[in-house]
């Protein structure tokens, strides 16, 4: 085994993690990371403390599916009280940052009343100052942004929290990453090293690159806490070719949710990156092992953890040339800048694009579109639709987009055309505004507003009106969340009766009557544009 090449498996699960719980987008930034440690893990881990039976209970009953109950037995209290205790000691800086962010709310709300802010600066907390704009809008509304490039410079961006866990997967269920911390396990290894070093790298590669076991135990085992498993992640069956397309207009790859591949001209596209693992399953899927050895471009829509998926992004990153991110706001706590995120943990060539900007390459062109609805109405920026023009042909892409505005769909289609296809989501119920981005209010917000604002996508007669507007040959209803791969970050399960399935099932029906080809997808389809 020593000198044999040895390939990383194509089943070896790889969590990323932050403080022992599941990495997404919002526990990269300082700000967004010390609101959820406060108001989501703290809150989580002091309620299974005191009533685990009641979590036991709750991550069974599939009404209680997503809620903020962590997925283990009673007997792991001690475990979980030792993570709370740990974290309050190693994190403190994180926790006076999150209640300074309440502070500073308090502070405007108070002393903002339409006057010079300049005599307010001297009030803020302490270890806000100088890293904090204070403002008001047209109305005399007071609020904040954060300087965020330079959080990011400061003891508030803590990569000791960062880490790697990894197992083998050999299964779709896996607990909610949101609820539920990832303990220390004889069958699973936690890498001690933040997500910039350059040993992730080298690990990933290690799919398609093989080194000995003496190389691999050299640079991994003294950042592993279980060296004994290691062995367990190799072997020494090399991975399949990968088959690159060729041929003649376009050939787009469906890889569950929101994840499409565009392959044409020797150009490669891949949109919201959320990938399975290779293994036995009832549903046919592509994998890693179907992505090909570069991609041109990685493209992400929104700031929400089913499209921008560090899992997924951190083992493809020694592949991408460049990433496309959609433009913040620009220090508003809200809306971390997906372009410093990325930035801070490893990606070397981001891009951040405002809508109706173009980026070019040859033989096509990527534009930022606007994207309206499915974030509840927050004052959000970091989210875009794109129109790709490639080989004679247009997609548009819209993701989550909720047609709130019809308008603002012929206002883009007297700009740029019809199309040929059209991908949009329909998940037209979605999770109230508490479900994501409670942790970073500092007021509760009322039950009934919160209802009312929802992070969904379009319904039929939403969805219809941009099809009519842009006269599609093809639609395809995408990022519904359906794929058992996905429930860890999802946990959405539908009936035939749910009424995302109904009003899709509506738009499908609809469209083939009017000699449209449409479908919803699942699991794994491929599609040729030919000419």
């Amino acid at each position: 085994m020593t000198h044999a090449p040895l390939y990383l498996r194509n089943n070896v699960q790889v969590e990323p993690l932050f403080d022992q719980w599941y990495a997404w987008s919002h526990l990269i930034p300082p700000t967004t990371a010390a609101r959820n440690l406060t108001e989501r893990h703290f809150k989580i881990m002091k309620s299974y403390i005191e009533e685990p039976a009641a979590h036991a209970a709750a991550t069974h009953n599939p009404k209680m599916l997503g809620g903020p109950f962590m997925d283990y037995p009673t007997r792991e209290v001690e475990r979980i009280d030792a993570l709370l205790q740990r974290t309050r000691r190693e994190r403190s800086h994180l926790i006076d940052l999150s209640f300074a962010i309440e502070e500073l709310d308090s502070l405007l709300e108070s002393e903002a009343t339409g006057f010079s802010l300049q005599r307010v600066y001297p009030k803020v907390p302490a270890i806000l100052r100088g890293y904090v704009e204070l403002h008001y809008d047209l109305n005399n509304n007071p609020s904040f942004r954060f300087v965020e490039p330079l959080l990011y410079r400061t003891k508030y961006y803590d990569r000791s929290a960062q880490s790697l866990m990894l197992s083998l997967i050999s299964r779709d269920e896996r607990a909610f990453v949101l609820s539920t911390p990832r303990l220390p396990s004889d069958e699973a290894t936690i890498l001690s090293i933040p997500y910039d070093h350059e040993i992730v790298d080298w690990l990933f590669r290690l799919k398609s690159e093989p080194h000995t076991w003496e190389e691999i135990a050299t640079r991994l085992s003294a950042i592993s806490d279980n060296p004994s498993f290691l062995p367990k992640l190799f072997s020494g069956t090399p991975p399949r070719p990968y088959c690159r397309y060729d041929g003649p207009g376009v050939r787009w790859r469906y890889f569950g949710h929101a994840c499409i591949l565009i392959e044409a001209g020797g150009t490669s596209i891949l949109f919201d990156p959320v990938l399975s693992y290779t293994y036995e399953s009832n549903v046919s899927r592509y994998t890693y092992e179907d992505l090909p050895p570069e991609l041109d471009f990685v493209v992400i829509t929104h700031d929400h953890q089913d499209h921008i998926l560090f899992e997924t992004l951190l083992q493809i990153r020694h592949k991408v040339k460049t990433v496309v991110v959609p433009r913040s706001r620009n220090g508003a706590l809200q809306d971390p800048s997906l372009k410093l995120i990325l930035e801070n943990t490893g990606f070397l060539n981001v891009v951040e694009l405002q809508e109706m900007e173009t980026i070019k390459f040859e033989g096509g062109e990527i534009t930022g579109l606007p994207f309206l609805g499915e974030h509840a109405d927050l004052d959000i920026q970091s989210k875009l639709g794109y129109l790709v023009r490639v080989a004679s042909h247009t997609l548009l892409m819209l993701a989550d987009s909720c047609n709130v505005e019809p308008l603002l769909y012929e206002h883009l289609q007297m700009q740029l055309g019809n199309v040929d296809v059209v991908f949009l989501g329909m998940e037209c119920d979605g999770a109230p505004l508490s479900w994501l981005y409670g942790p970073l209010l500092t007021k509760r917000l009322d039950r009934a507003m919160d209802a009312s604002r929802r992070l969904s996508g379009s319904d039929f007669a939403q969805a219809l009106e941009i099809v009519n507007v842009f006269s599609p040959e093809h639609v395809y209803v995408y990022a519904m969340g359906q794929e058992p791969w996905l429930n860890y970050v999802m946990s959405i399960k539908y009936t035939d009766e749910s009424r995302p399935i109904v009003e899709s099932n509506r738009l499908i029906e609809h469209c083939r009557t009017m000699g449209i080809v449409a479908e919803r997808l699942f699991g794994e389809k491929d599609l040729y544009l030919r000419g």
